[in-house]
């Protein structure tokens, strides 16, 4: 039996509407630029299941996907055990669909080559041990953590099913845990709203050497109170301060979840790649120009963002925003970053 979902989880995502996505042809744009995908999830859950084949479906749509980065999802934890340790039963599952894409059979695809779990930094100290298991269960794919800080004082903001607590990133023991997940040379994912991230760059300075990649452009909200015209300019503000540390790098995309409020899940037909493109240059831009292309990454956010936009229309966007890159600039948004910082070194 898949997972069950509660209904104001549910509410927190877009339904996929395949039959929607499929009202929308382009031809693929620059159909042979290498591609590693560094943000995707794979779940069983009630009536939404995203596994390999459905993965599969997507990459295999006509753009270069050499290799995916899983992120930590809740997918397939243990059911039994001590509570700290069932975030490991995810990285046992993921490492098990790398291991299929690994074969060859499937292509040239390496799904999941790289693995972000989830461990509970405030455990602090004790949370060594859930690393340790992480690094034994992921088969020499695991290379760090995410451990979700989103927080709004809007309930209608955050999400209903794993609401974060306010000021986490500064919390003590969370931080204990966070010295030792750098200690061991592992990356972390930061989840944020738009609001917390001057907290990433506290945060960041706090650890100057650790590898920390921020989510989603840092997570801009254009729901319920918050305007796309009002929160821009702050935002850009504090998109520009977090770039200066140079122990912080950015994910481009996430930008077709609910708490963006752009509507491509509104009209008839799905958008096109360059509507997408027009909606999200003023974040994009932004974020390559704050932190260069050697610390961005475009990444799909795929299936949550399947609602808004499909795959192939979403790495056509990708392209269009990067129209004006040169050759090397390309490579290290669609695949050399996000080689580097999760050290995929046998993918390209």
């Amino acid at each position: 039996m898949a997972e069950p979902v509660s209904a104001s989880h549910a509410a927190n995502y877009f339904v996929v509407r395949n039959d929607w996505l499929e009202r929308r042809k382009e031809p693929i744009l620059e159909p042979e630029l290498p591609i590693i995908d560094p943000h995707h999830h794979l779940w069983d859950r009630q009536n939404w299941r995203y596994l390999l084949d459905d993965l599969l479906a997507d990459t295999d749509s006509g753009h270069n996907i050499l290799a995916t980065v899983f992120v930590q999802a809740r997918a397939m934890q243990r059911a039994d055990g001590p509570e700290e340790m069932k975030p490991v039963g995810e990285t046992e599952f993921v490492n098990g669909i790398a291991a299929m894409t690994a074969s060859g059979i499937y292509g040239k695809i390496r799904a999941c080559a790289g693995i972000v779990g989830h461990a509970d930094l405030t455990l602090g100290g004790r949370v060594e041990a859930v690393l340790e298991a992480h690094v034994r269960a992921g088969g020499g794919r695991f290379r760090g953590i995410r451990h979700i800080t989103a927080w709004d004082a809007d309930p209608g903001v955050r999400n209903p099913g794993f609401s974060s607590p306010p000021g986490l990133l500064a919390d003590t023991k969370f931080r204990e845990g966070f010295a030792v997940l750098h200690r061991l040379g592992h990356s972390f994912d930061a989840w944020v709203y738009h609001p917390q991230i001057g907290e990433v760059a506290s945060f960041a300075d706090a650890f100057p050497n650790a590898k920390i990649v921020l989510n989603h452009c840092g997570g801009p909200v254009g729901i319920n109170a918050y305007k796309h015209a009002e929160v821009f300019p702050g935002w850009k503000t504090s998109i520009e301060a977090l770039a200066k540390r140079p122990n912080v790098h950015v994910k481009l995309g996430g930008l077709g979840m609910r708490i963006g409020g752009f509507g491509f899940e509104k009209p008839a037909d799905p958008p096109s790649s360059q509507m997408l493109a027009d909606a999200w240059r003023p974040y994009i831009e932004t974020c390559i120009t704050a932190f260069g292309p050697a610390r961005a990454m475009f990444e799909s956010n795929f299936p949550v963002d399947k609602g808004s936009y499909s795959y192939w229309v979403f790495w056509n966007a990708c392209k269009i925003l990067a129209k004006g890159a040169s050759a090397a600039e390309k490579a290290d948004l669609f695949m050399g970053t996000a080689k580097r910082f999760y050290r995929l070194d046998g993918i390209g």
